[in-house]
């Protein structure tokens, strides 16, 4: 058996380097792809040369990631969605300059064939930021003595992008939206809609969870409903290993693929994307590069197989109508 893959019905796994898997990757045959990027000069991971993370400087970050966003142009479908996850970068120095990353982004993905249409914001709470970062910038001994020095807690963001051409397989939702992934409670008279096989113009619950999603501010995203990953840190990992909020995963899963349809994600970390797609019903492709994270990527999504395989999704994400 290949140590470096772990292949099952809903999901295939690679231990390797992006690139490489998706040059064996059909060309237009991925619906949906969902990924935080590892961003440069801010986190070594590995010491690996083909880690994205290990550059020094901007410039060659963004060099060898506009390969990546090509080859994701390549394998993707016309008309469908890339979303990539991440925030503006603290520059240090006096005060809170700003690196602006997903401006970035934006500009590199509008070069390589895809459109920009969409910004989520994942509101973040001010104290558990300063207390996570410990910025100077955040603290209230800052705010008092010089607010020319003081920042936001950034939120996080969610930057969707659409290949260039016509899709040809709608995203359809015959029956609406069928629960919602966050914290704030759906109204108590829409849940009797839930499922709705009518008029979908009569599907009050639906609509009330798509006009959350609507919104360009996500503000009730469970900040520590992720995968484990604890198991998977290495001596100098615990700085740095922030798995992506499922909420944020299963709202852009539901978005923007069908149920059965794959989900690619080339920086697969501890598995989050893939574990939240196997779990919705989708087919999962991820890579990671670093053999820590990988490992416990294939325990989480092998749970998630299980919990799908036996009915258990419902229950593991929402119980709403209780």
């Amino acid at each position: 058996m290949d140590e470096r893959q772990t292949i099952g019905d809903s999901y295939a796994l690679y231990n390797g380097d992006c690139m490489d898997v998706m040059g064996g990757i059909n060309m237009e045959s991925i619906p949906f792809s969902i990924y935080s990027p590892p961003f440069g000069g801010i986190y070594m991971y590995s010491g690996d040369e083909r880690d994205l993370s290990n550059h020094a400087h901007m410039d060659d970050f963004f060099d060898h990631y506009g390969f990546i966003v090509d080859n994701i142009r390549r394998i993707t479908i016309p008309g469908r969605m890339t979303a990539v996850h991440c925030t503006d970068i603290p520059r240090g120095g006096y005060g809170n300059r700003l690196f602006d990353l997903p401006g970035k982004i934006i500009n590199l993905h509008e070069e390589h064939g895809f459109h920009y249409v969409a910004r989520y914001h994942v509101w973040k709470e001010p104290l558990t930021v300063r207390n996570r970062t410990m910025m100077k910038s955040l603290h209230h001994k800052t705010f008092c003595e010089d607010t020319s020095r003081c920042a936001a807690a950034n939120a996080d963001y969610l930057l969707i992008f659409r290949k260039r051409g016509d899709n040809p397989i709608p995203i359809e939702k015959p029956n609406g939206v069928l629960k919602y992934a966050g914290e704030r409670k759906p109204p108590a008279d829409t849940l009797r809609f839930r499922g709705w096989k009518g008029n979908q113009i009569e599907n009050r619950y639906s609509q009330w969870v798509w006009q959350q999603y609507a919104s360009a501010f996500w503000d009730d995203i469970r900040l520590d409903h992720v995968v484990p990953f604890k198991e998977a840190r290495e001596d100098d990992d615990e700085k740095h290993v922030h798995p992506l909020q499922l909420d944020v995963i299963e709202r852009a899963i539901t978005l923007w693929s069908n149920p059965g349809e794959t989900v690619f994600t080339p920086f697969m970390g501890v598995g989050s994307e893939a574990y939240v797609a196997v779990l919705e019903g989708r087919k999962a492709v991820g890579v990671e590069l670093k053999t820590a994270y990988y490992k416990q990527a294939v325990r989480n999504v092998i749970e998630a197989a299980s919990g799908y395989s036996n009915g258990e999704q419902e229950q593991l994400f929402h119980d709403q109508s209780a």
